[in-house]
């Protein structure tokens, strides 16, 4: 990405990411991370429903399709929905590190404008890992995952405690997600985003 600030260029001692041996393999749909979340959640009924898929390395793949309740002005995206779904997916990358990180910053360009009704193909990696500091980026293409891109993002993510959403999230939300039986999604709840 262009014009990338320095805060989002790795240190000189950054190392190259390492897959979790535990992180889904290739192709594997990663599923959403909470239900509520709106960009993975299939219990938000305005939400991206954004689907990630495991790459090879530290990488994913994921789609959306822009629905009219996405749009800014008439017929096309809201440049908001498109940061939103480039966040999503930068974040969705963690899971593959099986790190609880947040955002810390993210950088993004706006190619070209995105069409209501319009999948949008989502490709990212980590790029580098410093200390608690997670360096990725993303970009978004129309017209299929090798088509002009429309959107790119770099992110700097920082890996924190779960105490971090406990602490900060509203204890309703945090008590129905650690009381979930399924282990897998206990954990995914507290991944991404402040």
């Amino acid at each position: 990405m262009s014009g990338t600030s320095a805060s989002l260029q790795p240190p000189a001692d950054a190392v190259a990411p390492v897959r979790h041996p535990d992180a889904p393999a290739p192709g594997e749909l990663l599923g959403a991370h909470y239900g509520q979340c709106f960009g993975c959640g299939a219990d938000q009924p305005h939400g991206l429903h954004l689907a990630a898929r495991a790459g090879e390395g530290v990488s994913i793949t994921a789609e959306f399709t822009v629905k009219p309740a996405h749009q800014g002005a008439p017929g096309l995206a809201h440049g908001g929905v498109l940061a939103s779904a480039l966040d999503e997916t930068l974040g969705s990358l963690n899971w593959l590190l099986r790190t609880i990180a947040v955002t810390g910053r993210l950088e993004t360009d706006f190619v070209r404008p995105v069409p209501v009704g319009t999948t949008l193909h989502l490709s990212a990696e980590v790029t580098a890992v410093a200390g608690r500091k997670i360096y990725s980026t993303a970009t978004g293409r129309v017209g299929g995952p090798d088509g002009p891109v429309a959107v790119r993002a770099d992110a700097l993510f920082v890996e924190v405690k779960v105490d971090h959403f406990i602490d900060h999230g509203r204890k309703e939300e945090i008590q129905a997600a650690m009381d979930d039986p399924d282990q897998v999604r206990r954990a995914r709840a507290f991944e991404v985003n402040p």
